[in-house]
């Protein structure tokens, strides 16, 4: 792979500044602490491209990818476009020899994660996906305390985010373009788990509920499952349950909920809790969790990789697996069977 000199070098153009959370701007605010130079910014929306000329005077502004591959001299394109979109964006900047990071989810099947791949290795350029979340300082101290053995050897991890709310119009809520309900956060808390079970997905069983809120939303049939529930077994013997609803009365606490064999963690936000026991005595630690900026941290690693040619902590090899749990969830549930990983 090609490195560069130092991170000026570093020429990056975002695909998507569309006003939702702003992300265009962030992405290339974040790169620029450390170094790299905000350059160019795709999108179809005239008024979208006004707003990155007002955030960033010198900015290159195209209303088309073609255009801009054409043009400029960006040379990290970052994707801050819907679910479906990343895959075919991403192969055809890889193709014109521009390094790629994805924003998250990675695309929505395996087959895409593997078409992106391929064409990474074919180009020998980098591919990363924005998978800011790894550094939360949620996950940190949860991997540090569990790693300490404050609750044992763990073998169960219960992963779940919901609430009864209609998911409303956007296109987050179709299933076609966001991949489904479990592909927003439930990547997010993929993520998470797999940092602590360190071990590949074998068996994945899915489950789903859809129909409640489709007549609520413009999607119609296409709007995303009212519930999903996913169980997958890993190689070390080691299971991992996703629930993400929209239908929940009563969620339950924290993000995750992590079973050892010597106690129970969970993991909110902001704060953790232990709750182990002792000659029938129960007992509950609670603490805080440190912040962290990890979108700063991500683009750290992203230019020691190409500037120093430090380790990719991000890989898409990394990014692909939590795709592959949830295109075979998304499988099964509506085969009604149980998929070997």
């Amino acid at each position: 792979m090609s490195r560069f000199e130092k991170s000026s070098e570093i020429k990056v153009a975002v695909i998507g500044y569309g006003g939702a959370f702003n992300m265009g701007k962030y992405h290339l605010e974040t790169g620029s602490k450390v170094g790299m130079i905000p350059t160019a910014v795709v999108d179809v929306d005239s008024k979208r491209l006004e707003a990155a000329k007002k955030d960033f005077p010198d900015i290159e502004t195209y209303s088309s990818v073609e255009k801009m591959l054409e043009k400029s001299s960006a040379n990290l394109v970052i994707l801050i476009t819907p679910h479906n979109t990343h895959a075919k964006l991403a192969v055809q900047c890889l193709k014109e020899n521009r390094n790629v990071i994805s924003e998250k989810p990675m695309a929505v099947t395996t087959e895409e994660c593997d078409a992106m791949i391929k064409q990474a290795e074919k180009n020998n350029l980098m591919l990363s996906v924005f998978h800011n979340r790894h550094w939360d300082g949620s996950i940190i101290e949860a991997v540090q305390r569990i790693k300490k053995g404050e609750i044992g050897d763990v073998f169960r991890i219960e992963a779940h985010m919901g609430g009864y709310s209609n998911p409303g119009d956007w296109w987050r809520t179709s299933k076609s373009i966001s991949g489904g309900i479990l592909y927003d956060w439930g990547v997010h808390l993929l993520e998470y788990s797999m940092q602590i079970i360190n071990s590949e997905a074998i068996e994945v069983t899915g489950f789903a509920r859809k129909g409640f809120w489709a007549e609520k939303t413009k999607w119609g049939k296409d709007t995303n499952e009212d519930e999903a529930f996913a169980v997958i077994r890993c190689k070390n013997d080691t299971w991992l349950t996703l629930c993400i609803s929209s239908i929940d009365s009563n969620p339950k606490k924290g993000m995750l909920e992590i079973t050892g064999t010597d106690g129970t963690y969970i993991m909110n936000y902001d704060t953790w809790e232990i709750v182990t026991h002792k000659n029938g005595i129960e007992y509950i630690t609670k603490g805080r969790n440190p912040q962290s900026d990890g979108a700063l941290l991500f683009y750290k690693n992203i230019v020691e990789h190409l500037v120093k040619g430090k380790e990719l902590i991000i890989t898409p090899q990394w990014a692909r697996q939590f795709i592959h749990i949830l295109d075979l969830a998304d499988q099964s549930a509506k085969k009604r069977i149980g998929l070997k990983a």
